[in-house]
């Protein structure tokens, strides 16, 4: 199925939803109706936005194809058409991080580790620069970020860096960051302006949750054991 069915199959999936529960059906009925509702929810906000951007970028499309269009109209759409399409693409991305199955860990808060790797001084700074990007994203998100414990590198950045981010889904944002992440570039400690490749490694570990572990009492059992042998004595009597 191609991937622009499945999304107006949600569309029209969501829309009857809606129309059901607005019908009145029975307490249970509209529970079951109202779940489905709320899971899909999110994914169609995206794709009805996706939808608006795409309209808008076929109108810019069609205006920059008229030859009759003015010189500023011309101009300002030609403008307005990389923020779109790069809008687009972004809302492309979120659609198909959002339907991919779903993880029992999806809305746990997560445990972010931050490690340098290869490359020295530069991989530290790249270690801080990583973090940092998933310190913006948080604050995008509205999740709340702490750092549990950090290691400074000699110039900057970090030689590793861990942090508890909580809020809402954050593992499902974050789970596919896991792994080790490169770059190449010239780096602020290179005078002659070469080229290097730096490494740094990512962790992202959901929280465990609290649970209850109840004891009954006649699960308990108490054994008593009393030494024997040539130091025996002592030991009974320490």
């Amino acid at each position: 199925m191609l991937i622009d069915e499945k999304l107006d199959q949600l569309l029209k999936r969501h829309a009857t939803l809606e129309r059901d529960m607005a019908a009145g059906p029975d307490p249970e009925t509209y529970v079951k109706l109202a779940s489905e509702y709320s899971e899909i929810g999110e994914v169609v906000a995206r794709i009805k936005e996706l939808r608006e951007a795409e309209k808008s970028l076929a109108g810019l499309d069609e205006l920059l194809s008229d030859k009759s269009t003015d010189a500023e109209m011309r101009e300002l759409a030609e403008l307005e058409y990389p923020g779109i399409e790069e809008n687009i693409e972004k809302l492309r991305g979120d659609i198909q991080l959002l339907l991919l199955p779903r993880d029992a860990a999806d809305d746990r808060n997560v445990i972010l580790e931050v490690r340098a790797g290869t490359g020295g001084s530069e991989a530290a700074l790249f270690a801080g620069d990583l973090f940092r990007m998933y310190e913006r994203y948080a604050a995008e998100k509205n999740w709340k970020v702490e750092v549990l414990s950090e290691s400074e590198g000699e110039v900057g950045g970090y030689k590793e860096i861990i942090a508890s981010i909580s809020g809402k889904g954050v593992f499902a944002r974050l789970k596919f960051e896991s792994g080790v992440h490169r770059v190449q570039r010239v780096p602020e400690t290179e005078a002659g302006g070469r080229i290097h490749t730096s490494a740094a490694t990512v962790a992202v570990l959901p929280e465990a949750e609290d649970i209850d572990i109840e004891i009954k009492p006649e699960d308990i059992r108490i054994d008593t054991m009393r030494a024997s042998g040539a130091g025996g004595q002592h030991v009974n009597t320490t």
